[in-house]
């Protein structure tokens, strides 16, 4: 039964965290996008970031903000983390909408 338990708390643990990371850092891009830059441009090569466990990828292209899921996994994993993100930004001004693009990645819209 304890084993169980701690299995448990270490599951919940790390699932928090992941999100965490992935939120600090496109909360970082969209708060940048408000005070440091205009637009991240074209090539978002320079400027985009991995979460620690290598899960996300988050890169910046023009005012969007791209999420990618950095393993094979269901469209249902993407309406997930959608609604996840939906949920995050909810009343945040800077963001105008979250949509999965054609590409099968997560775009955070902040265009003006």
């Amino acid at each position: 039964m304890k084993k169980i338990i701690l299995l448990f708390i270490t599951i919940t643990i790390f699932g928090c965290s992941n999100k965490n990371e992935l939120y600090k850092e496109t909360d970082s891009f969209v708060q940048s996008l408000q005070t440091e830059y205009k637009s991240y441009g074209l090539f978002p090569d320079k400027y985009s970031k991995t979460t620690s466990d290598g899960l996300y990828t988050i890169s910046p292209i023009g005012r969007l903000v791209n999420v990618k899921i950095q393993k094979i996994v269901s469209s249902e994993e993407y309406e997930n983390l959608k609604k996840d993100l939906e949920d995050h930004y909810k009343g945040d001004t800077r963001v105008n909408n979250i949509y999965i693009c054609k590409a099968g990645t997560i775009m955070i819209d902040c265009r003006n």
